[in-house]
This record gives structure tokens, C-alpha cells and sequence, in this order.
């Protein structure tokens, strides 16, 4: 249980209870959580009103809380550090700890950061400046932790048939990439030629490709320990066998590395993943580099043609109204069921766009797009009635009679290694992982104009 002081007993039975031990965990961290940001969403609003004494005080208060919630969450990553490998047989047990885990204490802190954020620019004094910095550094990270666990995770999850969705290769190496250089002190150097991969799509399971990089860079990151080593990264497509094609992925380093251990019986991770997937690898270590091929086929996708009946003149129009179009001049529908959620994520945004309606899930979100004409559309996933994922398919099915097509991002605290994927497969645009900086979320904003 966590105790008064803000840590969490170790005797407490995790291993007998686990869904008890983190509702119960969760709850104590939700509501300090809610606490800060109360404190600290006041101290925005007595600022306006040049209060800066109470506003000062309630900035202790929510910072000391914050700080509160990052050490409860601190103790409780260590808690399930040290239990799933208790129960190390149990992969989708242990799969499911770490996701729900992942997507719970990602929300609270995607409202921290984004409270914290706006308060740091409202013109405190230094003192106070000071503190919320401290607290800054203190949620980055306990960001940095969650990042790690959810990469962690990507060794644990076991071999299971999942629905083969469309991606695209370059983007779902360059995601892993992007989530592996999260740790701190990443000690690879990364090149990744594009050359030949503009536009590759395929069908299939994006999940295992990523696990197969991060094997890969942990092999890599554990055998190097003097210098930054650079592993370039070259993609192509090798050839074409009807609906199948094979692609070649050659990955180079500048130092002496088995990158895959095929000996014994416990073959590595990415063996293993590159013949489930009916793949062969074969590599070449030399005295001052290392290179491994690997081959993997990908089922490519049929392009469907969409079913035109609006006229060509009323295309024109509509990508003329959309080109000259300001932020400020947006109509937004924003999909989010957490009411906390939605309002920080107003609070946002409020100053820079005038018009945002809101919808709790999916359902209301179909039928607001069916009866408004939206620039872009802010999508939760995880929600109660209808899904993110479906909401997002059901519009892209309406649009596919018509020529229009309204951006969607995915904002969600689904960030498995996956989820990006698997929102883009359902007709999604871009996808934004909580918890994220509020500059990050307008500049996605900003590039669908």
C-alpha cells in the first residue's frame, strides 16, 4: 500500500492481487493528481486577476503535490519492475500489467506537464519560477520512466496472432528509433537511408518489425560501452512474388557486434520474431564493423479507388477554402470522455482557435461530423461507447463517397509499441502520445493546415 510519506509498502501483496494493488495505487495517485492541478489551475486564473500572493501559494501547493504524485508513481514502476518477473511465465499477464500501467499514469501526467507549461510562461517571480522548473525536471523524469517501461515491454510481449493492418515501413523504424533515443544516455548514433523508400506500404504486423529493432539496439547498446557507435540503417524492396513482397533491411555497425546470437538453445529475440515471421538474417562480423541482412516478407496493400460523385468544381472549392485558412479560423471537434482531459486540452488551445466543439466518445463524435463541417478532429482512443479507432474508421467510410477529407489526430496514452500503427491503419493522420508539450500538439495542428 502506499504509505502517508508518499512511498508504497513493499509487503503489500502484488503478486496475490495485482489488479487490487494498482486500482487502489492508481486512486491514490488520481487523486493528489487531481489536487495539483486544482491548485495550480487556480493559480493561472488568480494571476489574471493580479493576485500573486494567493497564486504564489497555490503554486507551492500544486508543485509539492505534483511532487507528491511523481515519487507515488516512482515507487509504484519499481514495484512492477520487480513483480512481473515474478510471473515471468505469464507473458500476456504481464503484458497487460505493463499496458494498463502505461496508459493510467500517462493521463495525469499529460495534465501536469501541460498546466505546468502554461504556468511557466505567465510571468512568475523567480522564486516561484524556480520551483515549478524543479518540478519540470521531476516530471521529465518520471516521463523518461514510463517511456522505458513501455520499451521494456516490447522484450515481454509474447508471440500472438494479431491482425495484420496497413503501415508504412520507413515510419513505424523511424517511430522505434525515435522511441528508443527516449532513454537517457542513448549511446547509438542512428542513419537511416530513405533512399528507394518514399512510399512503401504494406500489410501486416508492425508490432513485430518493432520489436525486432529494439532486440537489435539493446544487443548492440550491451555490447559497447567506450564510445557512441553508429548503426546506419538501409531499406529496400528486394523483389515481388504476387501479393508478397520482400524487403531487405541492412543494418551496419562501426564496431566489432554479434547483433543476433542464433547458437544454443535460447536463440535471441529477433531470431526468433524474423522466423516466426517466415524471414531469414544472415550477418557478418569483421574486426572493426558488423552487418546484418535481414529479409522479410510483407503482403503489399490494393489500393482501392474512392467512389467519386461530387463534382470536380466543388473538389476545387473545398481545397481552396482549406489552403486559406488560419488557425485562429478553425472548427475543431475535440473527442475526449475525461472531462479533466478536455479541459486542459482547452485551455490549450482556446487562446489560439476560436471555435472547438467537444464529444465523450466516438458515438457523439459521428454525430457531430454528420451535422458540422469540421477542419480537424482531435481523437482519444480509449473511450466508453464507441472507440477512437472506430470513430475514426466510420468517418473515413462516410468521407469515401465525397472528396473531402478532414484530418484526424490521434492524441491517446496508448503508446504501446503499436498504437501509432494501429491509428493510422484505422484512417487516422498523425498521432501525438501523452504526455506531450503543448508546442508539440499545435505544431501537428499547425502542419494539417
Amino acid at each position: 500500500m502506499i504509505n502517508e510519506s508518499g512511498s508504497i509498502n513493499r509487503n503489500d501483496s502484488f503478486d496475490k492481487s495485482p489488479d487490487e494493488f494498482l486500482d487502489k495505487s492508481r486512486k491514490e495517485i488520481e487523486k493528489y493528481g487531481i489536487f495539483a492541478l486544482f491548485a495550480l489551475i487556480a493559480a493561472i486564473l488568480l494571476l489574471s486577476f493580479g493576485l500573486k500572493l494567493v497564486s504564489g501559494i497555490l503554486i507551492i501547493t500544486g508543485a509539492a503535490l505534483g511532487l507528491v504524485v511523481i515519487r507515488k508513481v516512482s515507487s509504484l514502476n519499481s514495484i512492477i519492475k520487480e513483480s512481473i518477473n515474478s510471473f515471468s511465465s505469464l507473458n500476456e499477464r504481464k503484458d497487460d500489467v505493463i499496458i494498463d500501467f502505461s496508459h493510467k499514469i500517462r493521463e495525469p501526467l499529460n495534465n501536469l506537464v501541460i498546466v505546468v507549461d502554461m504556468l511557466i510562461e505567465s510571468g512568475l517571480q523567480k522564486k516561484q519560477k524556480e520551483l515549478l522548473e524543479t518540478f519540470i525536471a521531476s516530471t521529465n523524469n518520471m516521463v523518461t520512466i514510463v517511456n522505458e517501461l513501455t520499451m521494456k515491454s516490447a522484450g515481454n510481449l509474447s508471440f500472438q496472432q494479431r491482425k495484420a493492418i496497413k503501415f508504412n515501413l520507413l515510419s513505424t523504424i523511424q517511430n522505434t528509433i525515435e522511441l528508443f533515443n527516449l532513454k537517457d544516455k542513448a549511446s547509438i548514433d542512428f542513419i537511416l537511408n530513405k533512399k528507394e523508400f518514399s512510399e512503401l506500404e504494406c500489410f501486416g504486423d508492425p508490432i513485430i518489425l518493432k520489436q525486432i529493432f529494439l532486440d537489435l539496439f539493446s544487443t548492440i547498446e550491451n555490447q559497447i560501452s567506450d564510445r557512441t557507435t553508429k548503426v546506419t540503417i538501409n531499406l529496400k524492396k528486394e523483389k515481388e512474388t504476387g501479393s508478397e513482397s520482400y524487403i531487405g533491411l541492412r543494418i551496419q555497425t562501426d564496431k566489432s557486434i554479434v547483433l543476433i546470437d542464433d547458437t544454443g538453445n535460447e536463440r535471441s529475440l529477433a531470431a526468433r520474431l524474423i522466423a516466426s515471421s517466415n524471414g531469414t538474417f544472415r550477418q557478418e562480423v569483421g574486426n572493426n564493423s558488423s552487418v546484418l541482412n535481414i529479409l522479410l516478407p510483407y503482403v503489399s496493400p490494393v489500393t482501392e479507388p474512392k467512389q467519386k460523385i461530387a463534382s470536380h468544381k466543388i473538389e476545387e472549392l473545398i481545397q481552396k477554402e482549406k489552403t486559406h485558412k488560419e488557425m485562429k479560423d478553425l472548427k475543431i471537434l475535440l473527442v475526449e470522455d475525461n472531462l479533466i482531459n478536455q479541459k486542459i486540452t482547452l485551455l490549450t488551445l482556446k487562446p489560439l482557435v476560436n471555435t472547438i466543439d467537444t464529444a465523450a466518445n466516438g458515438k457523439e463524435a459521428l454525430d457531430k461530423f454528420g451535422t458540422n463541417n469540421y477542419d480537424l478532429i482531435l481523437m482519444n482512443i480509449k473511450m466508453p461507447v464507441m472507440s477512437g479507432l472506430v470513430a475514426a474508421e466510420k468517418i473515413r467510410a462516410l468521407e469515401s463517397t465525397t472528396n473531402s477529407h478532414v484530418p484526424i489526430i490521434a492524441i491517446t496514452a496508448n503508446a504501446m509499441i503499436g498504437d501509432k500503427e494501429k491509428c493510422l491503419s484505422a484512417g487516422m493522420d498523425d498521432y501525438i502520445s501523452k504526455p506531450y508539450q503543448p508546442a508539440a500538439l499545435i505544431n501537428k495542428i499547425k502542419n494539417m493546415l
